[in-house]
């Protein structure tokens, strides 16, 4: 082959390999707004689905308008910061888990001591969002964030706590890559059917709530505090036991559940 005909064959190459990668910048620039939508979308969804409220797709943003009022609590104190005090990340519109825990201003190294479990990541946010379902002006239900590791992924959902801040009313992983079939069953209708009702705390705020390993005994006389492990998949189980156990703990929520206790005898 003559060295122009190779000139020109890597210069085809060349020109195809340039156009490609302009289409697809240009695919992934234009596409970009329609993901954050979605995101956006997929996020209300999950929120209105661990609440207990009767949606669809097409009244998806008008209920969650209509019911959900999400504030920005300080987890070290529990204390809701003021609308003055947001900036370009730190803001309900923009709140995004993954970013403020990398943040050198909004994240914190992940500490755990005692009987507090480790919920596997090594950072976490300094605030964290938390949404407040409201009816008729008074609050029904809070829907907490939460995050761990599984077996083989970092596990991103949702938790509902009643008014009463004992009982649970739902739970929902948004994200996760667990095996399907076994860890994956965390996505299972009736496994997080499972949870309502049950409770996280005993009368005298003691963190209660464990997932164990195999099924809850009905002559259990802790059996509001259990829920059943997912069958095969010991390492998730144990995952979402020790994610759940941290955010529910001091190390999470816990001020801001004692905070609003307060406020409720007061």
């Amino acid at each position: 082959m003559s060295s122009d005909s190779i000139k020109k064959t890597l210069g085809v190459a060349f020109a195809v390999c340039l156009v490609g990668s302009v289409l697809v910048s240009t695919a992934a620039v234009g596409l970009k707004p329609l993901q954050i939508k979605n995101k956006k979308a997929d996020l209300i969804r999950n929120i209105l689905e661990v609440s207990g409220l009767e949606f669809n797709e097409e009244n998806l943003e008008q209920v969650y308008k209509e019911n959900i009022v999400p504030e920005i609590i300080e987890l070290k104190t529990g204390e809701k910061i003021p609308e003055s005090q947001y900036t370009k990340d730190l803001n309900p519109d923009d709140f995004d888990i993954k970013t403020l825990s990398e943040s050198k201003e909004y994240g914190m190294p992940v500490q755990v001591s005692g009987n507090i479990p480790d919920p596997g990541i090594k950072r976490m946010p300094k605030y964290m969002i938390v949404y407040k379902v409201v009816k008729n002006g008074s609050v029904q239900k809070y829907i907490l964030p939460i995050v761990g590791k599984g077996l083989w992924s970092t596990m991103y959902g949702f938790i509902a706590l009643n008014k009463d801040l004992h009982t649970i009313e739902g739970l929902t992983f948004y994200e996760q890559g667990e095996t399907p079939g076994l860890g994956g069953e965390v996505d299972n209708p009736k496994w997080k059917a499972l949870w309502r009702g049950k409770q996280a705390y005993d009368e005298n705020g003691n963190l209660k709530i464990e997932v164990i390993k195999g099924k809850v005994s009905r002559d259990d006389p802790d059996a509001k505090y259990k829920v059943d492990g997912l069958s095969g998949a010991t390492l998730t189980t144990r995952g979402v036991n020790n994610l759940i156990r941290f955010w529910m703990s001091e190390k999470g929520y816990g001020p801001f559940i004692k905070k609003l206790k307060g406020e409720s005898a007061v």
